[in-house]
């Protein structure tokens, strides 16, 4: 089990750069990095890099993994793909990309084992939004909890989405913060 995960919030996005603006939904479908974003990312590079870890562990959502890549690329660490901490689906910003669409734009990463549609959708797949009940939520966080617990690694980073993390460890994280977590005991 890891002795130390930290959880890294993406940097901001052109979802985020607009909602804050007027709180509307601006339509953008897995949101990419906004230019502030990417200077986040740059400048916290060097703290990233300090943290040693032995597992990077990043959101399928461009944001995440554009993040993942910036701040640890050059790096022989590996990183994994996991939809199961991807952002609570309540925006736009919040719909994926089906694998074949990632791994053309970020070949270096594996999205195989990813289904088609897998972030939260209706039970036609048709595109829109469908808000992630609380109840699939906290199964998906469970199992986060439970996957992460059960990895060898002694240091792993998390890439991840302000949400998920907020309940996940009880706060709210800003864009390219790094936080310590500690993984409740497995009972």
């Amino acid at each position: 089990m890891a002795s130390k995960i930290y959880l890294i919030r993406h940097g901001q996005s052109t979802f985020n750069a607009l909602y804050e603006i007027d709180g509307v939904d601006p339509m953008h479908f897995d949101a990419r990095l906004s230019p502030l974003g990417h200077r986040q990312v740059a400048e916290t590079r060097q703290a990233a890099s300090e943290l040693r870890v032995d597992l990077i562990v990043a959101s399928p959502l461009t944001r995440a993994i554009q993040t993942a890549l910036g701040l640890f690329d050059g790096s022989p660490t590996p990183i994994i793909v996991s939809d199961l901490l991807r952002e609570r689906l309540h925006c736009s910003c919040d719909v994926g990309r089906p694998p074949p669409d990632l791994k053309a734009e970020f070949p270096r990463l594996s999205f195989d084992h990813l289904d088609h549609a897998w972030w939260l959708h209706d039970k036609d797949n048709r595109p829109g939004i469908v808000v992630e009940p609380e109840d699939l939520l906290a199964r998906r966080l469970g199992a986060f909890s439970t996957w992460i617990a059960g990895r060898p690694e002694a240091s792993i980073a998390v890439v991840g989405h302000g949400e998920f993390f907020r309940r996940l460890a009880g706060r709210y994280l800003a864009n390219c913060e790094i936080a310590e977590w500690q993984l409740a005991p497995q009972q």
